[in-house]
């Protein structure tokens, strides 16, 4: 059981690392650092977009307009640093002598 939910950790861990990815290649694009029409760069726009959408949208319908600031990410990250944490500190220690 501990194996899974190092899996989970690795994971969730990863999936961080897209979020922040995300965020910051929204910033590049938004303010013209990189070329929009290279078709690379709309490639990973895509990725990076279809990764994170799915959890950042319902995130989305419940925040107030802030005037074009988005700290959705910021939630997001927020919510899986609390996952992992009842993870490490309430589940694994349940499950160590399995």
């Amino acid at each position: 059981m501990t194996a899974l939910f190092n899996v989970i950790l690795i994971a969730l861990e990863l999936y961080t690392y897209v979020i922040i990815a995300s965020a910051i290649f929204s910033w590049l694009y938004a303010f013209n650092i990189v070329n929009s029409s290279n078709q690379f760069i709309n490639s990973i726009g895509r990725v990076l977009y279809n990764l994170t959408e799915p959890a950042l949208r319902p995130i989305r319908r419940f925040m107030p307009d802030l005037g074009g600031v988005d700290i959705s990410p910021v939630i997001l990250l927020l919510a899986i640093i609390f996952i992992r944490q009842i993870i490490i500190i309430n589940l694994m220690p349940l499950f160590r002598g399995f």
